[in-house]
C-alpha cells in the first residue's frame, strides 16, 4: 500500500520548509510512527532529507497495537531513519534508546473500535507511555510534543462551539469512551507537571478530526468506513441519528499545523489544529462521499453495532485563532478537494469486501 500521494508531502514540506528546517541536525524520536500521522512524519522527513545537507536524524517507534506492519525500506539509515519496535510503556525500551533534541509522542488508539476493544492498552498508552517519553524528555533538556485529542473537550454545550483551548471540557469519566478521552486529558496533565515542576518545554496538540489518505481501512471512523462501501459498492452506513456535526481537517493542511506547534509553539501551551468549517453533519458528509464517488450507492441510517461506542459528542468545532495568531497556521484544503483526494487514493489502495 502507497500511504501517501505524492503532491500532499510536496506541499507539506513546500509550505513547512522553515519548519522542517529547524529540525535539521536534530534527533527526533517518534512514538507511533507506524500509525496515520506517524507514516506522515516519517515520509516528510525522508523526503525533505534527500534535499537536504543537514538532515533530520529520525528514530521512530511502535509496537503496532493499533497499525500494520510494512516492509522495511533498504535506504532508510542512509536518509538518518530508523524503526524501533517496542513499546513505549516499557521504561527499558525508553532508556535504550539514546539521546535526543525532540521528543513527538503521536502514540495512541485513536480508533473508537480499536479503544473500545483494548481499554487498558489506550489508558497506558497516553499515561505510562507519555510520562517514560517525559523523563527521556527531562533527562535530555528535549522539546516535547503531545498529541492529545479534540476528544478532551467532551459533548460541549452550545455556548462553548466553537471550543477554544482554555475550555475545560464536559467529559464522563465513565462509559466507553472514557479510556481514550480521559487518558489524553491526563497525559495533557504530566504535560503540564513536567513543564512547572521540572522546567521541560512541552506542547500539546489537539486534532480536529485528521483525514486523507494513508487511513487504514479498518479504522472504523467515518471516512474510512464510507470509502471502504463505496470500494464495495454499498450503501453508507450512518450511525444514530447522523445529525452530529463535525468538521474536517485534511492531512496536509494537519501535518503543517503539527510541524509548526513542534518547531516554534510556545511553552506549555496546547494547540487546536484542524479546519473550523464548515461544520457538517454526518448526514451531509455522506452525501458529499456519494456525489463524488464513483459507484451509485445510497445511504442507510442504522443503529450504533455493539463494536462502537454510542455516546459520542454531538458536535466538534475548533477555534484556531490561538494556532492562526502565533503560528500562522492556515489551513487551505477545502473538505470536498480533501474527500476527492481520499477516494481516489482509496479507489486504487482498498480492497473490495464481501
Amino acid at each position: 500500500m502507497n500511504f501517501y500521494l505524492q503532491r500532499d508531502i510536496e506541499e507539506i514540506i513546500d509550505r513547512a520548509y522553515a519548519e522542517l528546517s529547524s529540525l535539521s541536525s536534530k534527533r527526533v524520536l517518534l512514538a507511533g510512527g507506524k500509525g496515520f500521522l506517524g507514516r506522515y512524519f516519517t515520509e516528510i522527513f525522508r523526503q525533505f532529507n534527500k534535499s537536504s545537507s543537514c538532515k533530520i536524524h529520525l528514530i521512530s517507534v511502535d509496537n503496532f497495537a493499533s497499525s500494520t506492519p510494512e516492509p522495511k525500506i533498504n535506504n532508510e539509515s542512509k536518509e538518518a531513519i530508523e524503526f524501533s519496535s517496542g513499546d513505549i510503556c516499557d521504561q527499558s525500551f525508553i532508556s535504550s534508546l539514546g539521546n535526543f533534541d525532540t521528543i513527538i509522542n503521536a502514540a495512541g488508539i485513536a480508533s473508537p473500535y480499536h479503544y473500545r476493544a483494548k481499554p487498558l492498552q489506550t489508558l497506558d498508552v497516553s499515561v505510562k507511555g507519555t510520562r517514560n517519553l517525559l523523563e527521556l524528555s527531562k533527562a535530555n533538556n528535549a522539546k516535547f510534543t503531545f498529541f492529545s485529542s479534540s476528544e478532551i473537550y467532551g459533548d460541549p454545550s452550545p455556548d462553548k462551539i466553537p471550543m477554544q483551548e482554555s475550555y475545560r471540557g464536559n467529559v464522563s469519566t465513565l462509559g466507553p469512551r472514557a479510556c481514550y478521552d480521559e487518558s489524553k486529558r491526563l497525559g495533557e496533565t504530566l504535560c503540564y507537571i513536567y513543564k512547572q515542576y521540572f522546567g521541560t518545554h512541552t506542547n500539546i496538540i489537539r486534532p480536529f478530526n485528521v483525514y486523507g489518505p494513508g487511513m487504514q481501512q479498518q479504522d472504523y471512523r467515518v471516512m474510512p468506513n464510507f470509502a471502504s462501501n463505496i470500494k464495495s459498492n454499498k450503501n453508507l452506513k450512518l450511525y444514530g441519528s447522523a445529525t452530529q456535526t463535525r468538521t474536517y481537517c485534511y492531512v496536509s493542511d494537519a501535518m503543517i499545523g503539527f510541524l509548526k506547534v513542534i518547531s516554534k509553539g510556545l511553552a506549555g501551551e496546547p494547540y487546536n489544529i484542524g479546519n473550523p468549517s464548515p461544520e457538517i453533519s454526518v448526514a451531509k458528509l455522506a452525501d458529499l462521499f456519494i456525489k463524488l464517488s464513483y459507484n451509485k450507492i445510497s445511504k442507510d441510517i442504522i443503529d450504533y453495532p455493539d463494536s462502537y461506542p454510542s455516546d459520542e459528542p454531538m458536535r466538534r468545532c475548533p477555534e484556531i485563532k490561538k494556532a492562526i495568531v502565533q503560528l500562522n497556521f492556515n489551513p487551505i484544503v477545502d473538505l470536498e478537494d480533501g474527500v476527492s483526494r481520499f477516494l481516489n487514493w482509496t479507489k486504487i489502495n482498498y480492497t473490495r469486501n464481501a
